[in-house]
């Protein structure tokens, strides 16, 4: 299995250019699913667990490894299929997702395959809303799930939402600013898109939700071709950089080759982690870039530019 994460680092040249690498895997119930190369670490097969008390049902034990324990869930039982019967015959992709690592029960490893993000679609809308899936896309054939790990961690280790009330105090103290307060949030997942709505609303800031790069990047458009500058509509962009169709680096390399668009403020915003994304970001010609999720990081980054844009705005 080794073997199959081998020169990880000569991959990076695909980001940007609307471009992934899917690693595929299938669980017990033998459909076929993917994740982005980039999250992955490492894959192992399933070490020796140790079960905690009062621990979540879908975490299945905590494995002891060099880099310290790692917890390992049951993907099959997290997305509500049914529940592994044997972990010692399971492979563990794992992964790093909001900064912290965590390891998924796996059936089978199948393959790596280069794909463009243009044929990763969103689920279709006859699925209903309690899916797990962010998108799918189909290879040979075989349709392929997405999930939204996003979405299973959250359910799992929820994260808090709330911000320092400081932070909250200093927003209060731009209530006179004549800086627009609507922030366009583009990301492929739910749980994401709720997230950053419900840390805006904490201080009275107001979001428009798009699920994708293409999405986003039409909606700018069109606002350009009705005569309205882009930073009077919106004080920034919240953007992903995973989505189906247009990935966050070509969507931000976009709008930031127009002239017109070029000045609006894009916020990278993702549960991709490392130095290679952060080089990313000026390649692409993003303004910032952060980890997902933290409230607090979240909102100063947005009070940072609302007290620069209050500065050079009359009041």
């Amino acid at each position: 299995m080794s073997t199959l994460m081998n020169n990880v680092n000569q991959r990076t040249q695909l980001a940007g250019e609307n471009r992934l690498e899917l690693l595929l895997f299938r669980l017990q119930n033998n459909h076929l699913y993917g994740i982005n190369v980039f999250k992955v670490k490492r894959i192992i097969a399933c070490p020796p667990l140790t079960q905690l008390p009062h621990h979540h049902p879908h975490i299945i034990g905590v494995a002891n490894t060099a880099e310290g324990p790692l917890p390992i869930l049951d993907m099959l039982s997290a997305i509500k299929l049914g529940k592994v019967t044997d972990p010692r015959k399971q492979s563990v992709i794992v992964c790093e997702y909001n900064r912290k690592q965590q390891g998924f029960l796996v059936d089978k490893i199948e393959s790596i395959v280069n794909m463009q993000w243009s044929d990763i679609l969103l689920p279709p809308k006859g699925i209903g809303h309690k899916h797990y899936l962010t998108s799918i896309t189909r290879i040979n054939n075989q349709i392929v799930e997405i999930i939204d790990v996003e979405k299973v961690i959250s359910e799992v280790t929820p994260t808090s939402e709330k911000m320092s009330s400081q932070l909250s105090d200093d927003f209060a103290e731009l209530n006179q600013s004549t800086v627009p307060r609507t922030v366009l949030v583009v990301d492929d997942s739910v749980v994401a898109r709720n997230q950053i709505k419900r840390c805006l609303a904490e201080v009275q800031l107001e979001s428009i939700l798009l699920n994708d790069g293409k999405q986003a990047l039409e909606h700018l458009k069109n606002l350009v071709e009705q005569g309205k500058n882009l930073n009077d509509e919106y004080l920034m962009v919240i953007s992903d950089i995973e989505m189906p169709e247009m990935d966050g680096y070509t969507f931000t390399r976009k709008v930031k080759e127009d002239p017109v668009m070029k000045h609006i403020y894009i916020l990278l915003h993702t549960s991709l982690s490392g130095v290679f994304n952060k080089s990313m970001v000026t390649r692409v010609g993003a303004d910032n870039f952060i980890a997902k999720f933290d409230a607090d990081e979240l909102a100063q980054a947005v009070l940072d530019l609302f007290r620069k844009r209050s500065l050079k705005t009359p009041h």
